[in-house]
């Protein structure tokens, strides 16, 4: 036998029996045998035997048992944790097998998804009825996947373009905050110019922070009062208040053309100031081989949206 051979089987002699890990983690996750063996099918006294067997494996305690109930060891804290990350890795792997070869499995964010997204994936589904985009919308406070993780096959995010070694990607947009309202509210009140901003403005986020940044770029911080009005969690929301006339919000101007275009919204401040992030499509490197992925890839800068950019003033 080779050498290499004798490695492979001396280390398949170390790994604990499956059986027992998968035991243990739900034992650990659920904190009683007896839920864990519920969800096995087997019972109680099978599961401590489990986790026994474990234990005498790995030569250390991986639950303090004080009659009845029973808690995690430091030990037992770590390698359930671990366990916890490995098994999905296991469930993600099966998936990617045994899924339709040429269905992509997209994360976005929420605003993106509704604004833009939603449209573009439903055209490329409609292209070839064999290869379909499968979306996944979430609401991301920041825009974050984990590949090894997450059962995602790539994902559209908006950030810095700072990503990992491990990740592709290209650049879609890039992301430019502007003032927005609906047309009612500026005849009602008779706003213009910088009086615009004596109704109330309309947030985004918790922290306030795009009404901030725009405020800062164009030297209005302190002539507005930013630290007051509407609070919501994301731009689609703090869009739909601006469109019922409830005040003036902070827009990504790529993602409300569609308003725009139909008069629902208008600017009533005419500068517009970059965030220095965009939107990139990402993806694990390793996956640069599959055909589905390329075509996305190419569809989504076939149908980036396009900025209108008559009587802007564009502050990066």
């Amino acid at each position: 036998m080779s050498r290499s051979h004798d490695a492979v089987d001396h280390m398949v002699r170390r790994l604990p029996p499956l059986y027992a890990l998968r035991a243990f983690e739900l034992a650990a996750r659920f904190t009683s045998f007896t839920q864990a063996a519920d969800n096995l099918f087997i019972t109680q006294s099978a599961v401590s035997r489990h986790v026994k067997t474990l234990e005498e494996h790995l030569g250390c305690a991986l639950f303090e048992r004080k009659g009845p109930k029973i808690s995690l060891t430091q030990a037992g804290r770590l390698l359930a944790q671990e366990l916890r990350i490995g098994f999905r890795l296991i469930e993600h792997a099966c998936t990617t097998v045994s899924r339709k070869e040429k269905s992509l499995r997209v994360k976005a964010p929420s605003t993106l998804t509704m604004r833009w997204l939603l449209h573009v994936l439903d055209e490329f589904n409609t292209v070839d009825a064999t290869e379909q985009a499968q979306l996944s919308s979430e609401w991301m406070d920041v825009d974050y996947v984990n590949f090894d993780v997450e059962p995602f096959d790539c994902a559209v995010l908006l950030g810095n373009g700072d990503f990992s070694s491990e990740l592709g990607f290209i650049k879609l947009f890039d992301e430019w905050l502007i003032p927005v309202c609906s047309p009612g509210l500026l005849e009602q009140r008779n706003l213009s110019g910088e009086d615009v901003f004596t109704a109330e403005l309309i947030h985004p986020s918790r922290d306030r922070r795009d009404w901030q940044h725009w405020l800062e770029r164009v030297g209005l911080m302190s002539a507005v009062s930013w630290h007051t009005g509407k609070i919501f969690d994301t731009l689609e929301l703090g869009i739909s208040a601006a469109i019922q006339g409830r005040g003036v919000s902070i827009g990504d101007l790529a993602l409300v053309g569609d308003e725009l275009a139909k008069g629902s919204l208008v600017l009533p401040y005419n500068k517009a100031v970059s965030t220095g992030d965009s939107y990139y499509l990402v993806w694990p490197a390793r996956s640069n081989s599959n055909p589905t992925l390329e075509r996305f890839k190419r569809h989504l800068l076939e149908t980036v949206p396009v900025i209108d950019e008559r009587g802007l003033e564009f502050l990066s």
